[in-house]
């Protein structure tokens, strides 16, 4: 028997990564074509931006809340939970991380007031998520077929959200960051497993993230 000390991460691996992007290329051809469907929501959801205000926001918050919810039940729970135990434990972070952009989006309204250099990078968060995150996995060698997309994958759903979330100010970006940021480390570890050549990414989209809800805009006080 081994010693811990030997075990590496990829021995925690419960998959080979070809099965883990097979199960990519059967999702994609099953929703087809949801992704257009998907890819409209998210281009409307960044048109709203520029046009801040109380309907706006609800819209948004509504949008990446069914994305969350479509992700969890649709990916993790119908289809990555067949190679990987742990998908079924995701799925109920992706439904809470729905719960709560229902609940302060849409129920009590994000207050997205974010501007300069913050709104700036929000948005090229969002933008990256819809356009060029799509082209990473073809970039490296993967096929055309396991692209992953927002609303559709957890990558870009993630990254999109943070995008958004770094754009609120107040205890509601505290609320809806942990999930996004913990589910970047999750799919870096994963990704570090399998030894591909974008592991790095959504860590670094945490890291990110993270110095940009810095600089957001304070609550203002009455």
């Amino acid at each position: 028997m081994s010693e811990w000390w030997t075990y590496r991460l990829a021995s925690f691996l419960l998959f080979a990564p070809r099965t883990y992007y097979r199960l990519f290329e059967l999702y994609n051809r099953e929703i087809w074509p949801g992704q257009v469907l998907a890819l409209l929501a998210g281009i409307a959801m960044l048109g709203l931006l520029g046009k801040r205000g109380p309907w706006q926001s609800r819209v948004i918050s509504a949008v990446l809340a069914a994305a969350w919810l479509w992700v969890a039940w649709a990916y993790h729970y119908t289809r990555y939970a067949s190679i990987n135990w742990a998908a079924t434990y995701f799925a109920g972070a992706f439904a809470l991380e729905a719960l709560l952009l229902l609940v302060l989006g849409v129920g009590r309204r994000l207050d997205l007031r974010a501007k300069g250099w913050v709104n700036r990078a929000g948005a090229g968060l969002v933008l990256f998520a819809l356009v060029l995150h799509p082209l990473i996995g073809p970039l490296v060698g993967r096929s055309w077929a396991q692209v992953e997309t927002f609303a559709i994958a957890p990558d870009p759903t993630v990254v999109a959200t943070l995008g958004i979330v770094v754009l609120t100010s107040g205890w509601s970006t505290w609320l809806l960051l942990p999930i996004p940021i913990l589910w970047c480390l999750v799919s870096g570890a994963t990704a570090w497993a399998m030894h591909t050549a974008d592991a790095a990414l959504m860590p670094i989209v945490a890291l990110l993230a993270l110095a940009i809800a810095r600089g957001s805009p304070s609550p203002t006080r009455h």
